[in-house]
């Protein structure tokens, strides 16, 4: 079963490893293969697992740190979602916004409910993992030139960093590939943060504004889908381990929420690029440590 010692680490690092684009799922399937918990390793595949409801716990916990952090920006989308569908239009930006990210969210959304279970049986396993952590490593990077290529010709490419911008910026058909590109994501390797931020760059926006954006979007499909598979905490796969995962939840919760807040500034005037060396380093290392 797992360890409190495994749940106090594994926490720390889904905190971590949430908002960062280097992929908590990636993450989750590597560190316990490095370490040499087998009892972890052979149970991540499996659609019922004791290891599965104390991930669900984990994400439901970085869902609520990301909401409490963005707490004043939800505020106002909440509002502007009533609004918009009392009045029948779109009026302002945060109106805009809010179905912006509704329609972004619909892809992940239906794509985690139809093959979610057939991906993780296919992909969550360690050199797989490791394979697609080198690939998001080299989409960050993708991402990075293309701001470079962009702001030679745009003197105020990193400018205007605000919701009316990010909401004029991105077309109900760029929220459709973005939510697209998060489907991916799904894939134990691939960032969500990662993949949504360069979708963003890819939109118009700047690294602050689709940071922020990335964000936003995954508050949601996280926390709605710890929401639906609650009931396995609840049920046969919580025995034994609801101790390690509330442990577990509130350090993923306090990781996550300090992560958040360092990278809300530090995209204001820093790339992608450490992080996607980091990603083809690490990713490297372990294709090899599973050869």
């Amino acid at each position: 079963m797992l360890t409190y010692i495994q749940a106090i680490i594994l926490g720390i690092v889904q905190g971590i490893t949430e908002p960062f684009p280097i992929s908590s799922l990636g993450h989750n399937v590597l560190i316990p293969n490095l370490l040499g918990w087998t009892n972890i390793v052979n149970n991540e595949p499996k659609s019922q697992s004791f290891f599965l409801t104390f991930i669900i716990a984990l994400h439901v916990a970085t869902a609520l740190a990301l909401f409490v952090f963005y707490r004043k920006q939800w505020y106002k989308l909440i509002q502007g979602f009533f609004s918009s569908v009392k009045n029948r239009r779109i009026s302002n930006s945060h109106e805009r916004l809010i179905w912006l990210l509704i329609i972004a969210t619909i892809p992940a959304g239906i794509t985690a409910l139809a093959l979610e279970k057939i991906l993780r049986s296919q992909f969550a396993k360690p050199l797989a993992a490791a394979v697609f952590l080198v690939v998001n490593g080299l989409i960050l990077l993708a991402g990075d030139a293309y701001v470079r290529k962009q702001s030679e010709r745009r003197k105020d490419f990193n400018l205007n960093s605000t919701v009316a911008h990010t909401a004029k910026s991105i077309t109900k058909t760029r929220a459709g590939l973005i939510g697209v590109a998060q489907v991916f994501a799904l894939i134990a390797g691939i960032s969500r943060s990662g993949i949504t931020m360069v979708s963003g760059l890819y939109s118009g926006l700047d690294y602050e504004d689709s940071a922020r954006f990335s964000f936003l979007l995954a508050t949601p499909i996280i926390l709605a889908a710890g929401i639906y598979k609650l009931p396995d905490l609840i049920g046969h796969n919580g025995n034994g381990v609801r101790g390690q995962v509330l442990v577990g939840a509130i350090l993923a919760f306090l990781a996550c929420y300090l992560s958040v807040r360092f990278l809300d500034k530090y995209f204001q005037t820093k790339r992608l690029k450490p992080f996607a060396v980091y990603c083809i380093a690490f990713g490297l290392f372990m294709v090899f440590f599973n050869l």
